[in-house]
């Protein structure tokens, strides 16, 4: 009798284990990953350049790609009226109103997103947002495309107190959700902030290649899990994880 005992407690823990190897948590980057986010960036500094009547969308979109403020600060806006010679304070004010209300307003998700969300959850799985932008431009670009309602969470920079790539950032997700890497799995758009990361504390990593606009990182390589061609691919690779686990 005691040997059966030790024998159910030994299956116990290897069905125990086998489950815990099993991919429960998505956690997905947002910006390039879900939507494109540079083509609503651009929009956003279009409709900037019309209104002060001189410059080049793109010409302004490589103010925030500098890397003095963040991709997110509005004062890349005060750079490019300086560099124009038209700032005033007024317009300059005037400008990010329009910059954020156009930028919000061409937030569009990828082919196919809200359907591999649902199925996710519909596999039981929890599926959520990992990002820099600050708590409330997170919000807005999740209220825009409704997925505010339909992730388990989102995690914002202001949150975390870390970005990408620090490790931090990754952390604090994974203690939030209380999730153990082994369990999880962290898609993304950019091999070095992203994948890099993920993969370093053991979490699976899909990598978002169809949304991949991180030019500056050209010389950065490091080997994903899987490479994506459309967020809808994961659905499969949990499938076929999940069973080769359950199987082993």
């Amino acid at each position: 009798m005691a040997e059966n005992g030790k024998q159910g407690r030994e299956q116990e823990r290897q069905e125990h284990k086998k489950k815990e190897q099993e991919i429960q948590y998505i956690f997905s980057d947002m910006d390039n990953t879900l939507f494109d986010f540079v083509h609503a960036k651009v929009k956003a500094c279009a409709a900037v350049v019309d209104k002060i009547g001189t410059g080049e969308p793109h010409e302004m979109l490589s103010y925030f790609l500098r890397g003095i403020y963040g991709f997110e600060s509005l004062e890349n806006i005060e750079d490019y009226l300086k560099e124009k010679y038209v700032f005033t304070d007024s317009l300059f004010e005037e400008c990010c109103c329009i910059y954020e209300d156009v930028k919000v307003e061409n937030v569009e998700l990828y082919d196919g997103v809200r359907e591999t969300i649902e199925t996710v959850k519909d596999m039981g799985c929890s599926f959520v947002i990992v990002t820099d932008a600050d708590t409330e431009n997170a919000f807005r670009r999740m209220k825009r495309v409704k997925l505010d309602n339909l992730v388990d969470d989102v995690i914002a920079y202001d949150m975390s107190g870390k970005k990408k790539p620090d490790l931090g950032a990754f952390e604090f997700a994974l203690n939030r959700s209380k999730a153990k890497p082994v369990e999880s799995m962290y898609i993304g758009d950019s091999l070095r902030r992203d994948i890099a990361p993920a993969k370093k504390l053991g979490m699976t990593t899909a990598y978002a290649a169809y949304g991949d606009r991180n030019d500056h990182d050209r010389d950065f390589y490091f080997e994903p899990d899987y490479k994506l061609n459309n967020l809808g691919e994961i659905i499969d690779i949990i499938q076929k994880k999940n069973a080769k686990d359950s199987n082993s």
